[in-house]
This record gives structure tokens, C-alpha cells and sequence, in this order.
């Protein structure tokens, strides 16, 4: 890695850790809506700094909320997946982003029912481990593919992306 890509990975790792930090309350837990997420789909039009800085970012954020080394080590894990899963696959945006929120459900949610109870969904209540994998894929969904790939439109019709790349 270059300088420029280097300092590009910083900026968004500072930008998705930031997000998280403030947003916190809706950040954190069995229901939640990392709104941070929605910086996974860069991955696509900036490659590996992107996919890098969401996982230091996470990594970043999830120490300052420390719960424990499983969520520090796996939550960066999960995005450090999804970001590559969104480069790897760039060209098909929309299933490479559901792919991400997946991961990232599967990941998270396969550990977050141990620190928390599960949320009830639709008044169904079901296992710990299952409820909180719908849960968090579903928040997921909402914060990578539609947030995600909404800003991801916006940023490539305003050609702003064309300048960080320059």
C-alpha cells in the first residue's frame, strides 16, 4: 500500500469508528442499526483501503465500547469479510451487499446472543442464537444495501470519488 492508500484507510477507519461511537445507543446491542455500515459498500469503488478501514474502524469502535475480546476480534472480522466480499464482487452490487449483510449477521449474531437476550421478532419468540442473527442480518441489510448502496450512487454521480482517487 501506497501512502495515499494508507491514509485513505485512516480516513475511513476514523470516520466508520466516529459514526459508531456517537451513534452508540443504536450502535451497541441486540437491536441495533450500525449506521457506520453503510460505509462497507465503498469497498467497491475504493478497494482494499476501504475494506481495511471498515475493519479497523469496527475494531476501533468496539474497544472504545468494549464488551468483550470476542466482540473486538470477530465484530472486525465480520466487516473485514463483508468489505472484501463487496470488492471481490463489486459488479453485482445489490447481492454483493445482501452477501455482506449476511456475513455480518451470521458473524455477530452468532456471538451477540451470548452477551445479550435475544429480541423477540413479530412477537415470535425463538432460540437465542437464531433471533439475534435474523436481528442483526436484518439491520445489516438496512444499513449496508440500502443506506450503503444509496451513498455509494450518490457519491459516484457527484464525481467527488473521482478526486479521492486522482
Amino acid at each position: 500500500m501506497n501512502t495515499k492508500e494508507i491514509s485513505l484507510t485512516a480516513v475511513i477507519a476514523a470516520l466508520y469508528a466516529a459514526i459508531v461511537i456517537i451513534l452508540a445507543p443504536i450502535s451497541f446491542g441486540p437491536i441495533q442499526l450500525r449506521v457506520a455500515d453503510a460505509l462497507i459498500p465503498l469497498a467497491a469503488l475504493l478497494g482494499f483501503p476501504a475494506v481495511y478501514g471498515v475493519a479497523l474502524g469496527a475494531l476501533v469502535a468496539n474497544i472504545y465500547w468494549f464488551m468483550s475480546p470476542i466482540d473486538v476480534v470477530f465484530g472486525a472480522l465480520a466487516n473485514l469479510v463483508a468489505g472484501y466480499v463487496m470488492y471481490k464482487y463489486k459488479d453485482n452490487l445489490i447481492p454483493a451487499s445482501i452477501a455482506s449483510s449476511i456475513i455480518i449477521g451470521l458473524v455477530v449474531g452468532g456471538y451477540l446472543w451470548l452477551f445479550f437476550p435475544p429480541p423477540s421478532i413479530l412477537g415470535i419468540q425463538m432460540p437465542a442464537w437464531l433471533g439475534m442473527i435474523i436481528s442483526i442480518t436484518l439491520s445489516s441489510i438496512i444499513a449496508i444495501t440500502v443506506i450503503g448502496v444509496a451513498l455509494l450512487k450518490i457519491l459516484e454521480g457527484s464525481g467527488y470519488l473521482k478526486q479521492v482517487k486522482a
